[in-house]
């Protein structure tokens, strides 16, 4: 694998369990593999203190507060209070990972998540931050949101169709790629990799998921964005570290962090 520097991971979670044994080693070590700047994405109110945490830690680390629809309920009856108050603490980038997932009868009530969402969308507006967007198997209601609300963002992991992929560009939002672009079945997001205008598209890693090949399966973290990097400037027909340099200049304008 080819040395790259310039790497912004536009999504981690390095707050994780899974990163429990090692992570100090692990994090003091990914500027050496040139990583340059991590976003760390809360997904409940003890995670995202948690990012907030280790953004104080590390210098290159900035978080994101927020609470994934996995978790819309239940929720603390003051919760909204409390997320506003992380908002705005030091070294927050963004409101996320917040949004929508239909993938499993287990998850919270459709309308739930919904109104959880929405009223996230609304302290970012607030404190005029950029959301970050989970949504899985929810596109029509995940866009009806975005079109009624207007946040500035991201759609990470994007997973719709090219067709949406459109919609959210019109909506002035970016879209996230990660390790799903490199995965043998992946036939829509090498469609939107190819798409997606130079200065519009972040790499990631959801991390310690969705790691790349040859990794697939394994523990991801940020070093690893030069396989998925790779195979995004194949399609694209580019140079992979100006890739990487232009969507570090993309993240760095969305989350205004230089």
């Amino acid at each position: 694998m080819t040395s790259y520097h310039h790497i912004f991971d536009s999504h981690a979670h390095y707050d994780d369990p899974a990163f429990d044994s090692d992570r100090s080693a692990l994090l003091a070590a990914l500027p050496e593999k040139g990583v340059c700047r991590v976003i760390d994405c809360g997904d409940s109110l003890a995670s995202s203190r948690k990012a907030i945490a280790l953004a104080a830690q590390y210098s290159y680390f900035y978080a994101a507060a927020g609470i994934h629809p996995e978790e819309a309920d239940p929720l603390p009856e003051d919760w909204k209070k409390q997320l506003d108050a992380l908002l705005s603490e030091p070294k927050i980038a963004a409101a996320g990972e917040i949004g929508l997932d239909y993938h499993s009868k287990e998850n919270p009530p459709r309308e739930t998540q919904k109104t959880v969402f929405k009223e996230q969308i609304q302290l970012a507006n607030k404190h005029s931050l950029p959301v970050i967007v989970h949504d899985r198997d929810a596109h029509g209601d995940t866009l009806e949101l975005l079109k009624e609300f207007r946040p500035c963002g991201v759609i990470h992991c994007f997973s719709g169709s090219v067709e949406m992929a459109r919609e959210v560009l019109k909506l002035g939002l970016y879209i996230g790629l990660g390790g799903a672009v490199t995965f043998k079945n992946a036939r829509v997001p090498v469609e939107v990799a190819k798409m997606v205008p130079k200065d519009r598209l972040l790499l990631e890693t959801d991390c310690p998921y969705m790691a790349p090949v040859p990794f697939r399966g394994k523990r991801n973290d940020s070093s690893l964005i030069a396989y998925t990097a790779e195979r995004i400037a194949e399609i694209r027909g580019e140079d992979p570290q100006k890739l990487i340099d232009q969507a570090c200049r993309n993240a760095q304008t969305l989350f205004h962090v230089r």
